[in-house]
């Protein structure tokens, strides 16, 4: 493990003098901006123009919304309640779009990414805190893909669950791009398995046939009984993902060029002191197109599989809510058998795609909070430990699964807050600083995902 010189806890966000990662580096990050300036006191090439090769960052996030943990909650919750949380699944990639966007601005404006802002910011002991529960929504991340890539393997070629986790694992460190290669083949692999899940899920909503009027009437908010307020916090911890909103920050903190007035960080806001607003704009712009593009496909994704599921499994087989495994069954006795070799491919990219991401996130939370590293290959055996031991103990995989994203969801709060009072502190954000509106939304988001967190434990508690 290696050491970061530790940044001046003062009331200026002075740079943090932290390289690339070795992870960062083979990934081509780290090299195009000053760590730790804003982009008025960057100064790389100028640009005349934004383009979609801008376009990336959120790809390699939305990724993670499409993991195992959101096809065991999906299938779960369309085979049990039909299209009934539909809304929860709508709302909280509605939720993802916001979140992924603040973190993709903080990266911008600031030119560091959230944990490395809250390692200046916060007190150590706050720091500390944030870390650990940090590490644990990885390590968590990290049960769900490494499960879900065992589960595809098994249904796909009859290995143990146990071995299917060490090939997924191993598989996922050779999925890293070679140093040198650069971020852009990262980025433009994840846009593909993004890609390939959509096509494979349109399908199979298309196989089932599902009734609009149906699916209609998963729109209107509602929930029945305690399983499905379980059910609606594992979507949410599925669908928003702590790990990514940390991530994200760190993907954007050096990805743009710019070269802005230097005078232009200041907070009088009138448009004649900021020469450098419509630079500024555009690339907001290109951001939220970015995210917008994105979630908008992981969503669909997600909505396919729920809506497939809820249209073939419910209420006429409901033992297809048991297991992936079972799901997959159902899959091939309703629609036929290249119906389940699409589920079981699918979750296969996904599982892959997602431990790699996974890995990445991993990465920026230690080098983040802490200043400090260790080598790619002890993470990736210290994450895929507890997946490999649940598996080899015989434990349920999909409920595992399930569990994972409901421990997520707990995550979530703390992530959430230091990015909204990141966000909307003019000190750290200068002319990036937030909308009264889009804090007051992020608030309101924050409020919600906490009740939310408190009305699981009542009902776990209550039995």
């Amino acid at each position: 493990m290696t050491a970061e010189p530790n940044p001046a806890r003062s009331g200026q966000l002075d740079p943090i003098p932290l390289g690339p990662t070795p992870l960062e580096a083979s990934l081509g990050g780290g090299a195009s901006g000053a760590p730790g300036r804003t982009p008025a006191e960057r100064h790389p090439r100028r640009r005349s123009g934004l383009s979609y090769t801008l376009l990336g960052p959120a790809f390699i996030a939305a990724i993670a919304y499409v993991d195992p943990g959101n096809f065991a909650t999906n299938v779960q919750a369309g085979a049990t309640f039909g299209s009934l949380l539909l809304w929860v699944l709508l709302t909280a990639n509605i939720v993802a779009m916001l979140l992924q966007y603040l973190s993709a601005k903080l990266g911008v404006a600031t030119g560091m990414s959230l944990p490395e802002l809250c390692r200046v910011r916060y007190r150590r002991p706050v720091v500390w805190g944030l870390w650990a529960q940090a590490e644990a929504v990885v390590v968590m991340t990290d049960l769900a893909e490494v499960v879900g890539g065992a589960i595809a393997l098994n249904l796909l070629f009859g290995l143990p669950l146990w071995l299917g986790g060490v090939v997924v694992g191993a598989v996922s460190l050779l999925m890293m791009p070679m140093r040198g290669r650069g971020r852009r083949r990262f980025e433009v692999l994840m846009a593909v398995g993004l890609t390939c899940l959509l096509g494979l899920f349109i399908g199979q909503v298309i196989g089932a046939g599902a009734p609009l009027a149906t699916v209609a009437d998963g729109l209107l908010p509602a929930l029945s009984g305690t399983e499905s307020l379980v059910l609606a916090g594992g979507i949410v911890g599925a669908t928003v993902m702590p790990h990514v909103i940390y991530l994200h920050s760190a993907l954007t903190s050096d990805r743009y060029s710019l070269s802005l007035d230097p005078g232009s960080a200041g907070t009088d806001q009138s448009p004649t002191s900021d020469p450098d607003r419509p630079l500024r704009h555009r690339l907001l712009r290109h951001i939220r197109t970015d995210v917008l593009v994105a979630m908008v496909l992981a969503g669909a994704v997600n909505v396919a599989l729920l809506v497939s599921a809820a249209t073939l499994f419910h209420p006429g087989v409901p033992e297809a809510a048991d297991s992936l495994g079972a799901a997959h069954d159902a899959y091939g006795r309703l629609v036929g058998p290249a119906a389940a070799l699409a589920f079981a491919l699918a979750l296969l990219v996904s599982g892959l795609a997602g431990t790699s991401v996974g890995m990445y996130a991993g990465e920026v939370v230690m080098g983040g909070f802490l200043g400090r590293r260790i080598p790619v290959l002890l993470r990736r055996l210290l994450t895929m430990t507890p997946a490999i031991v649940v598996l080899a103990a015989g434990a349920g995989p999909t409920e595992s699964l399930v569990l994972s994203q409901i421990i997520l969801s707990f995550g979530i709060p703390f992530a959430l807050i230091p990015l909204v009072l990141l966000t909307r502190d003019a000190a750290v954000m200068g002319r990036w600083v937030n909308r009264r509106v889009t804090t007051y939304c992020a608030w309101a988001v924050s409020a919600v995902v906490v009740a939310l967190n408190v009305a699981l434990l009542l009902s776990v508690f209550a039995g």
